[in-house]
């Protein structure tokens, strides 16, 4: 009977630390109404020139956040490997979350591939967070990940 108390505590424990972080995850995560991307399709990053906007009929929520798509392609793409498409730092300005952590909203069509990960950025009023991102590159993205990993723990 013990055994059995054990292991059932164990599962309800995993499951609570689960949820826990699903739901840090969601939290943090720049998201309006739960949609990611303002609605652009992950996946359309890394095609051209430019995303694209998905459309509410070709969804998928994963781990709790919702992206739209273009196409079912792009869909099944971004099923394959998810992690891939996610925008770096819950798709939170990449330059503000290097400078000191803060989480600023995004222009989603203001973005730079890196090593094969989305990095999103502010770029309203004349003030284009990318132009500063990239003048210090090295350094915002090492303080950015160390700024991120606390933020998720």
């Amino acid at each position: 009977m013990k055994t059995y108390l054990t292991l059932v505590l164990l599962i309800v424990s995993l499951g609570a630390v689960a949820q826990s972080e699903k739901a840090i995850r969601i939290r943090n995560f720049n998201t309006e109404n739960g949609i990611a991307l303002r609605d652009f399709d992950p996946v359309s990053y890394f095609k051209g020139p430019k995303p694209v906007k998905g459309t509410q009929k070709i969804k998928y929520d994963y781990e709790g956040i919702t992206y739209y798509f273009a196409s079912t392609e792009n869909l099944e793409e971004f099923k394959k490997s998810p992690a891939k498409y996610e925008p770096a730092y819950g798709g939170w300005c990449a330059y503000h979350v290097g400078l000191d952590g803060r989480r600023e909203r995004v222009d989603p069509t203001t973005f730079k591939i890196i090593d094969g990960k989305v990095y999103l950025f502010s770029n309203f009023n004349g003030k284009n967070m990318l132009i500063a991102w990239n003048k210090n590159e090295k350094k915002l993205k090492a303080d950015a990940e160390k700024n991120w990993m606390r933020r998720m723990h």
